[in-house]
Parts: C-alpha cells; sequence; structure tokens
C-alpha cells in the first residue's frame, strides 16, 4: 500500500480511532440510575478515495435493567412503551456483547487500535453505553473511556447550528421529524451527517494535510519566484 493510499483509510484519518456512530433512547437523563430502552450502533467506511460512507447497523430494544427508574416525561418524549411484548426486547448485556463484537471486527479489518463513540450530544450516549457496559460485567469496551466526536460542536462550527434536525437540512440532508426519536433513525441521520461534515472537509482541501501543506508550500513556492 502506497503513502497516498495510507492516506484514504480509516486507520490514519481519525488518529487510528474506529468511528462508530451511536444512539439511544432513555427512561431519564441518569446513566447510573435509569433505564436503557433502546440503542443502535452504525458503523463507517471509506471508499478507495477517502470518503467517508455508511457502513452497517445494529438495532436493539432493551429490556430496563432490574431497579432501573422509569421516568414518565422521558416515556411521553420519546413515545417508548417498555411493557408492550411487541417491542421484541433483549437485556443491555446481550445487545451490548452483540454490537462489541461487531466493532471489534471492524477494528481488526481496517487495523485500527480503538473505537470512538460519534452521537449527537456524545457525553449522553457515551455515559449510558458505559453504564449498561459496567452493569452487565464488561471488564473493558472497545471504545475510548472518554474521548468522543460530537455532531453538535461539529455542525455548530460547520453549519451554524446545533440541533439534529436543522443541522441535517443546512447541511442538504434529509429528516423526519416523525421518524425522530427512534434510536435506529437518529443514528442513520447522526451518521450520515458526521460523512457529509468529514467529507465537506476533504472537499475543501482539509484533508489529507500533508498534501494540503505541499500545495500551499507549492503556491508559495510560485508566487516568490
Amino acid at each position: 500500500m502506497g503513502e497516498q493510499d495510507d492516506l484514504t483509510t480509516l486507520s490514519t484519518r481519525f488518529r487510528g480511532f474506529y468511528p462508530v456512530v451511536v444512539d439511544v433512547e432513555t427512561a431519564g437523563f441518569n446513566s447510573s440510575t435509569d433505564a436503557l430502552l433502546e440503542i443502535a450502533a452504525m458503523t463507517l467506511k471509506m471508499d478507495k478515495n477517502g470518503w467517508l460512507q455508511v457502513d452497517s447497523s445494529l438495532h436493539f430494544h432493551i429490556i430496563p435493567f432490574p431497579g432501573g427508574k422509569i421516568q414518565p416525561e422521558s416515556l411521553a418524549f420519546n413515545g417508548i412503551q417498555p411493557d408492550n411484548p411487541l417491542r421484541g426486547a433483549i437485556e443491555e448485556s446481550k445487545a451490548l456483547d452483540k454490537i462489541f463484537k461487531t466493532v471489534r471486527k471492524g477494528m481488526r479489518d481496517n487495523n485500527c487500535k480503538r473505537a470512538i463513540i460519534v452521537a449527537h450530544n456524545a457525553a449522553f450516549d457515551h455515559a449510558f453505553l458505559m453504564a449498561a457496559a459496567s452493569r452487565s460485567g464488561f471488564k473493558k469496551t472497545p471504545f475510548h473511556p472518554f474521548a468522543t466526536f460530537d455532531t453538535v460542536s461539529l455542525s455548530g462550527l460547520v453549519l451554524g447550528h446545533t440541533v439534529l434536525a436543522k443541522a441535517c437540512v443546512i447541511a442538504g440532508l434529509t429528516f423526519d421529524n416523525e421518524q425522530a426519536h427512534s434510536a435506529l433513525y437518529d443514528t442513520e441521520r447522526t451518521a450520515t451527517l458526521f460523512c457529509s461534515l468529514v467529507n465537506r472537509w476533504k472537499s475543501l482541501g482539509g484533508w489529507p494535510l500533508e498534501v494540503l501543506a505541499s500545495t500551499n508550500n507549492k503556491k508559495e513556492d510560485t508566487i516568490n519566484l
């Protein structure tokens, strides 16, 4: 693999991190006490030219953990009915096991050393995933213990807006408010938005930085001549 090819791989783009887009729906705001009700995770890939794309997705409805609190206000907001048997919910440990296995395989396939969560208001999703992992007895997860990529910050910088629905529209992406607050839909929209932001930076000449610096140096040399 040549130098240019190396610059179009996930293993070099994010300092060796494997980005995984995550969204959770919960029964409250406290990751330690409130139940996790739904989780989706979406992996990303790069094409041969280094453009970031959505790859595969996992989605699970979750059985509230024993003793987990259910805040009525949260259920009114996300519309989830935890006791509905048609949800097909599974234990959070089983959902996380499947997600972690998929992520670790993606890391190996892409020569990445660690995964990193991408999310909208990432601290929230990261906290609930890590709390669920701890409850489930996972001594280690594939994800960085505290670092994240937050599309709120990135959207504020690039698009001038931080709300997911508005940011998608400004970026030229569709957003269906009727499907919002579904973990799978929000994950897919966040993943598409993140790819759009990363690819926009690339299209403006911001990646790879080595090539950009080389181009600027050549321009300066030409001007000096």
